[in-house]
């Protein structure tokens, strides 16, 4: 029986922030996995991939971030190739794409609103209540520092947003700034692997600034199987089978999504995750989904 060869197409480590070890760590210990499972897995860089003139390969798992490198895939995954997680998965987890998703369906985010980074208005911030605003750019995954940033005041949001303008980032989300404990998870889709846990615990962050702004953990109670089955139920909004993210957790044990990321790095649980994760491209790789 010939065995099933994959290409596996890395994380270009600009797409990476303060994560480039553990991305490498989560990416090469599934290929392995892959392997013990009776897999030929042929590993490239996004710029690799984008050199191939032809793609000799049916299925492709990826970290892949790159504009050009998904826009690729997906003309791949429209022509029957299959792509895991899914490029248009990929570029669903964009900010202002993730954003429209989630509230479509009724997902318990942050209130979040879309504007151009040209906005100077004050309808939107008055419209969100609580203490200080977050503004993220929309376009794209936080790369930077600045492309996740806490304004205390309106007048520092417009700052932001003009800064994010002299940029070029052509729209940014404003969210409101959740009080409670924040929460990371990861999660497998079509499997039973789901972790949670406090970040600020472990100095486990990508920006370490953003205890000041949050505070510490207080460790209210709150469901983990709620939390299970809502971030499962986001990932298959935007259509990512590997995921991971961020809630926070109210004095009530109410929560609410505020990130959703495709393939994150899964550093706290990797060893453990990495067999979950190759079991689930097995699945998709041989139809038994």
């Amino acid at each position: 029986m010939n065995a099933i060869e994959i290409l596996g197409v890395h994380r270009n480590r600009k797409y990476s922030p303060n994560h480039i070890g553990n991305d490498d760590a989560i990416f090469s210990l599934t290929a392995r996995e892959l392997e013990k499972m009776g897999c030929k897995v042929s590993i490239c860089c996004e710029n690799e991939f984008l050199d191939m003139q032809e793609v000799p390969f049916e299925r492709i798992f990826t970290m892949a971030r790159q504009k050009e490198v998904v826009s690729r895939m997906q003309q791949l995954e429209s022509n029957g190739m299959n792509v895991v997680n899914s490029a248009f998965g990929i570029e669903n987890c964009f900010r202002t794409n993730l954003t429209n998703a989630l509230n479509q369906h009724q997902i318990p985010v942050a209130d979040s609103y879309i504007v151009p980074t040209s906005y100077q208005e004050s309808d939107v911030f008055e419209k969100i209540t609580g203490k200080g605003y977050w503004i993220k750019r929309g376009d794209f995954h936080a790369i930077h520092k600045e492309d996740v940033s806490f304004a205390a005041t309106i007048g520092e949001a417009k700052e932001i947003l003009r800064e994010y303008a002299l940029r070029e980032i052509p729209d940014a989300v404003i969210s409101e700034h959740l009080v409670g404990d924040l929460v990371k998870f990861y999660g497998v889709r079509g499997t039973d692997f789901f972790f949670w846990f406090y970040p600020y615990d472990r100095n486990h962050h990508k920006y370490s600034d953003y205890q000041a702004i949050n505070g510490g953990s207080k460790y209210y109670q709150f469901s983990e199987a709620d939390l299970h089955e809502v971030a499962g139920r986001a990932a298959g909004v935007v259509g990512i089978d590997i995921y991971g993210g961020d809630a926070i957790v109210s004095k009530d044990g109410t929560f609410r999504i505020i990130d959703l990321n495709d393939w994150p790095s899964f550093a706290p649980c990797r060893d453990e995750a990495a067999g979950f994760i190759a079991d689930r491209l097995y699945q998709k790789f041989t139809n038994q989904h």
